[in-house]
């Protein structure tokens, strides 16, 4: 079953985000738009890779008015210290949210059973809690946050548009679709 257009599920998790542990709930995310990067843990190679990404280009995020959430498997515990000694993830100022009991991985259709791990997911949610893009992948395969930007400018443009929509290759400015007949066979 997809998560696309659901409401996303209640949780209470704890995160490392600027110097502190903090509880983050489903409530947490209600009233803004968020991003939730799943990974499969702390301390592996591609994941501080994405976490570098995200942070470099957090200042977008925020312009457009989106929390970033990094969610794993380990505790936050294991983030603080991820923090702390890797300068890619020292670059995060967004919440490391630790995820050991799962009921997020699973939640999010995620979970890899056979090792309690996550997969490589992103979703991006609109500020009602409902699940708006779903992109889930290989963990060999590390992702590019610029598509995940375009996908939350596409997310906001048609919440704010809803009688269009945005064709492939969208980008921020560019010509969108008004869904109509006289469109069908014509593009």
């Amino acid at each position: 079953m997809s998560l696309i257009n659901t409401q996303i599920p209640p949780f209470k998790a704890t995160a490392y985000h600027d110097g502190e542990f903090v509880e983050l709930t489903d409530a947490s995310l209600k009233g803004k738009w968020s991003v939730l990067i799943f990974m499969p843990a702390a301390f592996t190679f591609n994941c501080p890779t994405e976490v570098e990404d995200a942070a470099d280009h957090y200042a977008e995020f925020q312009k457009l008015g989106a929390e970033v959430y990094i969610v794993t498997t380990d505790t936050h515990f294991s983030h603080k210290v991820w923090h702390e000694t890797s300068a890619a993830v020292g670059k995060a100022r967004f919440p490391l949210v630790g995820d050991p009991t799962h009921r997020l991985t699973r939640a999010f259709g995620v979970h890899i059973e056979e090792e309690g791990l996550a997969l490589r997911g992103t979703f991006v949610v609109n500020p009602e809690g409902v699940v708006k893009t779903v992109e889930i992948h290989d963990n060999a395969i590390a992702r590019d946050v610029t598509e995940t930007l375009r996908k939350l400018k596409a997310a906001q443009y048609v919440a704010a548009h809803p009688n269009e929509v945005c064709p492939a290759k969208w980008k921020d400015g560019e010509k969108t679709l008004k869904p109509s007949l006289d469109l069908v066979g014509k593009i």
